[in-house]
């Protein structure tokens, strides 16, 4: 009788132990209450939390009938932004010009943009992506530029502009994405979906031709003259005077067509800085002229 007390009270005192963590064999008898239980704490994920989806460049919504949309400088109220542009010529039949030692680049004035710490667009055709793959995808990759298309053969759009050769309207579409194919093979994987017709020359047959590509068309409202100039100085106040809240300033990246534009850019820039502006890319302007995303 001693033992089967003793044994009682070992196996309560296991079975009170046993509730409290929760872990009791023991059935509840009628009318009991269960026993509680300790909540379970939350288990962790072991994913990594997704990243955030990343927002598409801004552009501009389609024009009357679906033309592609045409954007030349934002809002003079906006504040006292400026952005420079600079357009990578060169032609699908200039090979064996470049192949020659004539410089379709400008690694001075890419320096001097680094430099200066200015944020700019660089209109590229798909031909001097080919011919500079190494310059193409170090722009391509730095945050401080930002690749656009100006077609991959540099021919016109329209006829009568400047000289050049022009694309059939058929292959208009074509010539676009042949760039962005360019772009691609040379490392550039973001290029942003803006177009910069050859010269500057389009018109509706043209907006038609390309509305399928989804871009915007981005002109300027200020010509700095530096295509085959030889005095930089007079390029520079020609871009100081033309300068207004929300302008894009058209200038080149080839140093035999602009031997000027180094020059220029390290004078204009202090001076449009004292001014108080502030250099941007073409996509922020976009960006604050009733851009869709």
């Amino acid at each position: 009788m001693i033992v089967s007390v003793h044994r009682l009270a070992v196996l309560t005192a296991l079975c009170a132990l046993g509730a409290t963590l929760a872990a009791c064999g023991t059935a509840p008898g009628p009318g009991a209450a269960p026993a509680p239980h300790a909540p379970r704490p939350a288990r962790a994920s072991s994913a990594p939390p997704a990243p955030p989806a990343p927002s598409r460049p801004p552009t501009l919504a389609p024009g009357p009938a679906g033309l592609t949309p045409v954007f030349a400088h934002a809002s003079r109220t906006a504040g006292r932004t400026v952005a420079l542009t600079f357009d990578a010529d060169m032609t699908a039949g200039q090979g064996p010009r470049a192949a020659a030692g004539e410089h379709f680049d400008n690694p001075g004035l890419i320096r001097a943009l680094r430099t200066l710490k200015v944020p700019s667009t660089v209109f590229m055709t798909g031909r001097w992506a080919e011919q500079y793959p190494d310059q193409a995808r170090a722009l391509g990759h730095d945050p401080l530029f930002e690749v656009a298309n100006h077609s991959y053969s540099h021919y016109a759009f329209t006829a009568d502009c400047y000289g050049l050769p022009t694309v059939p309207e058929d292959r208009m579409r074509a010539d676009v994405e042949r760039a962005y194919t360019a772009f691609r093979a040379a490392g550039i994987t973001d290029a942003m979906p803006y177009f910069r017709f050859p010269g500057g020359c389009y018109d509706q047959r043209a907006l038609r031709a390309v509305s399928g590509t989804g871009v915007t068309a981005v002109q300027w409202d200020v010509v700095s003259g530096d295509a085959f100039a030889t005095d930089a100085d007079a390029v520079a106040r020609q871009v100081l005077d033309g300068v207004r809240p929300g302008s894009v300033v058209v200038m080149h990246c080839t140093r035999s067509a602009a031997p000027t534009t180094e020059r220029v850019v390290r004078s204009v820039v202090p001076e449009l800085r004292r001014r108080g502006y502030r250099f941007v890319k073409v996509s922020e302007l976009i960006g604050t002229a009733g851009a869709r995303r």
